[in-house]
């Protein structure tokens, strides 16, 4: 039997980071992945193919809606490749894979292919395709097994016709009508995927407004981008059937009136969540602990009912985001080498990959309300940038909420065109605990769209923003 200081289950973003930093620490390291490529959810089915089809469409959109307008003229009509696309989609997902393969072997992590489960505290079995048992021992266990798309009690997922986002990253056809329960992240992203493409899309939403774990701006401004779009928002809508009939899907809802409802679509996507992944993992062996929701219980230091027995990332309590699963990989990797790191989660972003993009850190206006905090707002619209005009990107703004008294920076929420590249520089002002005048006082290059964050925070501190 090999032994090893640490062993990680699962080879997300959170499995691997934590494995690579157990390594760089000097500690004898192996990563169990019960699939044949390493990357988790993020890479494989999630993420980065997500990400890859975003843009894929979006470069059709442009084609067919702003070229012209540019100066370019295509002859002929521009086509969508679909199965083009999704090839494209899947090299990259080749690609990325690829590359965490080889980082193991950078750093000389032994890799496990099977399903991980524990005999006891330090014995884990894997059990491989080929339904061999191969045991190993581990000081410590990480557990990384990440999460799995939820769907509701009465929803039949078939995976051709009523489908989660794994399939609907893999579609043989675009839809004539996809309708998707669910107006948070990801129905959102793939909803866009595909109404750009040309399906006619529905949103279904049980609550009052999309993405509704935001800032209520934010919100209210993607909604009016969608509805532009042609979206067809059907919001505060409770889903109480879905059901099948050939290539047909009928779906059943009461409005906010309770009135009954009724939607046809050749394609549903069921994107209400995702849920922890524990199955098989037979933690009851090892003294591990799961709470109500079955999420592995941990305390502040992640660590679980077992001493030496870690968990990470969407397999605990808080967001499910791959860069969080990252933070607290490392977090782990450098608790068990005797180091004292810490995270503050109230300084990991929220992005929205649509476009425009959605990003936010700290607190909303809606929680400092809650909290009894006395804060001032400062807000900039994308359109009045000379960036913003030049690329023809004109929704959105940037809101900066700051202390009333000490003018520190509380959060940040930006729409807008590469709002989830920019939200990086609101994170590391609030590490450090910036004010609203720090930031207006920086220099920030012109034309960016930066520059919002800028007059944002100018707006904030003295109501002053130079360019409205």
């Amino acid at each position: 039997m090999k032994s090893y200081d640490v062993a990680v289950i699962g080879s997300g973003p959170g499995g691997y980071v934590a494995a690579i930093r157990c390594a760089q620490l000097g500690m004898k390291t192996a990563i169990i992945e019960k699939y044949n490529t390493l990357g988790g959810t993020c890479l494989n089915v999630g993420c980065i193919p997500s990400k890859a089809l975003l843009d894929s469409s979006h470069h059709y959109d442009d084609a067919v809606k702003h070229f012209e307008e540019h100066g370019i003229e295509i002859p002929g009509d521009i086509k969508v490749n679909l199965e083009k696309m999704i090839a494209r989609k899947q090299a990259v997902v080749d690609q990325t894979t690829g590359g965490i393969d080889f980082l193991m072997k950078k750093n000389d992590i032994d890799v496990f292919h099977g399903l991980g489960a524990f005999k006891d505290k330090t014995t884990l079995t894997i059990k491989g395709d080929d339904d061999t048992d191969t045991e190993i021992s581990a000081k410590h266990t990480i557990i990384a097994t990440g999460s799995k798309p939820s769907t509701l009690p009465f929803i039949k997922v078939d995976k051709e016709r009523i489908i989660t986002s794994t399939e609907a990253l893999k579609l043989k056809e675009i839809p004539k009508h996809l309708v998707i329960i669910g107006g948070g992240v990801i129905g959102l992203e793939l909803g866009q995927v595909y109404r750009r493409l040309g399906a006619e899309v529905t949103v279904i939403e049980y609550m009052d407004r999309i993405i509704p774990t935001m800032d209520a701006g934010l919100s209210k401004e993607l909604n009016k981008v969608f509805k532009k779009a042609k979206f067809k928002m059907q919001l505060s809508h409770k889903v109480k059937s879905v059901e099948r009939v050939g290539d047909e899907v009928i779906i059943k809802a009461d409005n906010k009136k309770g009135q009954e409802v009724e939607f046809k679509a050749d394609y549903c996507l069921v994107s209400v969540g995702r849920s922890a992944y524990t199955a098989g993992l037979n933690a009851e062996a090892a003294g591990i602990e799961l709470d109500d929701r079955g999420r592995v219980a941990v305390n502040a230091h992640l660590q679980t009912s077992a001493n030496n027995i870690y968990a990470i990332g969407d397999v605990v309590k808080g967001a499910m985001l791959a860069h969080k699963a990252e933070e607290e990989g490392v977090f782990v990797a450098e608790t068990i080498a005797g180091q004292k790191p810490h995270i503050d989660y109230n300084l990991i972003p929220g992005v929205v990959y649509t476009w425009p993009e959605v990003a936010a850190v700290g607190k909303t206006e809606a929680e400092l309300k809650e909290a009894g905090v006395a804060y001032k707002t400062g807000q900039f619209p994308m359109r009045a940038l000379g960036r913003s005009r030049a690329s023809m990107d004109l929704d959105g703004f940037v809101k900066i909420l700051a202390d009333a008294t000490t003018d520190e920076i509380l959060g940040v929420h930006m729409i807008g065109a590469r709002a989830a590249d920019m939200i990086a520089e609101a994170v590391v002002a609030m590490e450090y605990r910036a004010s609203a005048e720090d930031v207006s006082r920086m220099s920030h290059a012109h034309p960016t769209f930066t520059e919002a964050i800028k007059e944002a925070a100018l707006a904030a501190t003295e109501d002053r923003a130079l360019h409205i």
